[in-house]
């Protein structure tokens, strides 16, 4: 699990109202979750890159997409490593790890010991935190 950095991207929260929906700076910028099978990308199938709905960062690849059944878009691994940060929660008196895009600080997610091969891990992240770029 990796420590806090400070991200790249900083803008004030007010910038961050502007160019964001209220339901993407609910889930980005006060770490909020959309309801399970509501969001966009929980039943698409269509190839491409995810990237950050914040600042536009390539965080997840279609093809390490996978159906977990929780009703939001999973993976088994970010397209690069370092492009998320992991950092334990212990909101809702659970204990969890938190996913957070690593060039903006935003929530993108959390991330769960239960996912398929190659990896085991299940990366459950919001709609609201992604754009899916198409891929050529």
């Amino acid at each position: 699990m990796s420590s806090e950095t400070e991200p790249e991207v900083v803008k004030s929260e007010d910038e961050w109202r502007e160019e964001l929906s209220p339901e993407q700076y609910h889930v980005l910028r006060q770490a909020g979750t959309e309801r399970a099978f509501t969001g966009k990308y929980w039943d698409c199938h269509d190839d491409g890159i995810y990237r950050c709905a914040a600042c536009g960062a390539e965080l997840f690849d279609a093809s390490s997409k996978f159906e977990s059944g929780t009703g939001w878009p999973s993976f088994y691994e970010p397209k690069v490593a370092d492009a998320v940060v992991q950092i334990e929660d212990r909101t809702l008196g659970m204990r969890r790890v938190e996913v957070r895009c690593r060039r903006c600080g935003s929530h993108l997610g959390h991330v769960f010991p239960d996912g398929p091969q190659p990896t085991g891990q299940r990366f459950c992240m919001n709609s609201a935190s992604l754009e899916l770029e198409p891929r050529a």
